[in-house]
């Protein structure tokens, strides 16, 4: 009897070496997925900040039939980080916002199919930032958020933006597009911290004061963009007054101290035409004429569309993104789930 128990029981065991439980957030293999499907939601989406991935919170994994590839549905937590969509960076070289800096966090319910390559199908995102007085609780000195519709906030990114296209050498002037954060502290003085995207306008570095009014964005595929983070130290003395161009208007009594740092993107249609000219040996074909010269980094004139052969990549739309409070979630179903957390900004009434 007992020799005829051990057969069946190694009949039951797995053959050929395979494991019979399927992945948990554990395996390499699924945080592999978790990863690449996190890059591409970060590619599809619009507007905001890149994010990182925090953890795997669950999966479950369906071997599709008839077919050799499987169906990954993840929950992941993602934070925010430093890095705007605009820069189109990986997310694995962008900083997580740390509790100085207005940290975001939220999760991410993913659909993704895998054989060789990882597909993301499907995202829904809901994200929030971490509540002020979780923050002051921890860090009493460290900056809260502002609304971005305050008059202050929008001082201090015209005097940011003011001081950047003054000392900028590029070709044209910018303007501002989207202030994206706010955040305020009291250091000598109430002192506001705030980022921003630009975008370059149709007025060269030549045109006249009085016509800065007039400088409407750049509207074509050529045009660069940036993103700028900036401080502004508020006082009740009268300070300098600017013009759109940076150039001086009136006289300083007091000046109010602004600083200023600023990252200009290529645009991706100077990319992919780089590209395409190396490809065909910076060769054109008659009806492929344009005058697009890059005079130094970041400096171009045009006057024509891009070559007819350029694609450029469009974002699908896969998912969407919501901005709403935390809510009770299920715990994880997945085996070895939750997934170690990779950040922590040390709070204590929030595990982050």
């Amino acid at each position: 009897m007992s020799v005829y128990l051990l057969v069946v029981c190694l009949a039951l065991l797995p053959q050929g070496g395979e494991a019979s439980d399927p992945p948990g957030c554990m395996s390499p293999d699924a945080v592999r997925v978790a990863e690449e499907a996190l890059e591409q939601i970060n590619q599809d989406r619009k507007i905001g900040y890149i994010w990182s991935l925090n953890r795997l919170y669950d999966l479950s994994h369906t071997p599709e039939q008839g077919k050799d590839g499987s169906l990954y549905k993840l929950t992941i937590d993602v934070m925010e980080t430093k890095c705007h969509i605009t820069s189109g960076k990986p997310w694995k070289q962008c900083e997580v916002r740390n509790i100085g800096n207005v940290p975001v966090y939220g999760e991410c319910q993913v659909s993704a199919y895998v054989h060789t390559q990882v597909k993301l199908q499907s995202y829904s995102c809901t994200i929030r930032e971490v509540p002020a007085t979780a923050v002051v609780d921890t860090c009493p000195d460290c900056p809260t958020a502002e609304n971005l519709n305050e008059p202050i906030v929008k001082e201090t990114a015209n005097l940011c933006l003011q001081r950047f296209n003054e000392e900028s050498r590029l070709a044209n002037y910018f303007t501002l597009e989207n202030i994206t954060k706010a955040s305020s502290q009291w250091v000598v003085g109430p002192s506001y911290f705030v980022e921003f995207t630009i975008v370059e306008t149709v007025c060269s570095r030549e045109t006249d004061v009085s016509e800065l009014s007039r400088c409407t964005p750049m509207d074509c595929q050529f045009a660069h963009r940036g993103f700028c983070s900036g401080s502004h130290v508020a006082r009740e003395d009268q300070f300098e007054i600017r013009n759109p161009g940076g150039k001086r208007d009136g006289l300083i009594q007091d000046k109010k101290p602004v600083e200023v740092k600023c990252e200009i993107y290529e645009p991706q249609a100077s990319s992919v035409e780089a590209q395409a000219h190396a490809k065909a040996g910076s060769v054109h074909t008659e009806h492929q004429q344009h005058n697009h010269t890059h005079l130094h980094p970041h400096e171009h004139l045009h006057s024509d569309s891009p070559s007819p052969d350029i694609t450029l990549s469009v974002s699908q739309n896969l998912g969407n993104v919501v901005n709403q409070p935390a809510s009770p979630r299920a715990s994880p179903a997945g085996s070895s789930c939750p997934g170690p957390r990779r950040h922590n900004l040390g709070l204590r009434n929030l595990r982050l």
